[in-house]
C-alpha cells in the first residue's frame, strides 16, 4: 500500500486535523525524525493552505484542534501543537496548550518546527515602561481612556486581566473592561 492509502485507512478518509472529507492531501510534517507514514498526515486543502501561508489563517477554523490534539498519532499531535502555538494571540489556544500532553520526543519534534516560524515574526508587545506583554498577562491602565463606539470610559488604575495580543500590531492588545472587549494601546498600560 502507498503512504496515501495507509493514511486514508488510518484516518477513515478524513482530514486528521479538522475531519473534512473533501480535497485530501498527504502532508509531510516538517522536521520529522522519521520518514514515510510516521512523518505524514492526511489533511484537507483548507488546512494545508492555512498551514503553509500564515497570512491566510482563519482562527475559528482551528477550533477543530480541540478534538484533533488528542490524536494518538504523533504527527497529528505535532501539527496541532504548532498551530495552537501560532494562534496563541487569540487567547483560547492557551487553554488547549495547557491541557495537551505529548511525549518528550514528540514535543521536541514540534518545537523544532516552531523555532523556524518564530524567527520570521518579530512583533513584540511592550507596555509603557518597556516590559514585554504576553498573552494572559494582567495590565493596569495608566490613563483614563474613552472607548470608541460606546459611552464607556476606562478609568486609570483599572486592571485588565488575561489580555490577548493583536498579532499584527505591536502597539495594540485586547482585554475586557467592565464586561466589554476593547482594543487598548500598549503605551497606556503597565504590566502587573
Amino acid at each position: 500500500m502507498t503512504i496515501e492509502e495507509n493514511l486514508r485507512q488510518r484516518s477513515d478518509s478524513t482530514c486528521e486535523l479538522c475531519e473534512n472529507k473533501d480535497q485530501l492531501n498527504v502532508f509531510e510534517v516538517p522536521d520529522s525524525p522519521e520518514d514515510g507514514l510516521d512523518s505524514s498526515i492526511l489533511i484537507c486543502e483548507t488546512c494545508k493552505t492555512q498551514i503553509e501561508d500564515p497570512e491566510k489563517v482563519e482562527p475559528n477554523h482551528w477550533r477543530c484542534l480541540n478534538d484533533s490534539m488528542w490524536s494518538t498519532v504523533p504527527a497529528v499531535q505535532v501539527m496541532a501543537w504548532r498551530m495552537l502555538q501560532r494562534l496563541k494571540a487569540e487567547g483560547w489556544p492557551n487553554d488547549l496548550l495547557e491541557m495537551m500532553y505529548m511525549e518528550d520526543e514528540v514535543k521536541a519534534w514540534a518545537k523544532a518546527g516552531i523555532s523556524e516560524e518564530k524567527s520570521g515574526n518579530n512583533i513584540i508587545h511592550k507596555d509603557s515602561n518597556g516590559a514585554i506583554i504576553e498573552v494572559g498577562d494582567t495590565v493596569v491602565l495608566t490613563k483614563d481612556l474613552n472607548v470608541k463606539g460606546s459611552s464607556l470610559t476606562a478609568k486609570r488604575g483599572t486592571a485588565v486581566r488575561r489580555v490577548s495580543l493583536v498579532h499584527d500590531n505591536a502597539e495594540q492588545i485586547e482585554g475586557k473592561v467592565e464586561g466589554q472587549q476593547i482594543v487598548i494601546l500598549t503605551k497606556f498600560v503597565k504590566k502587573v
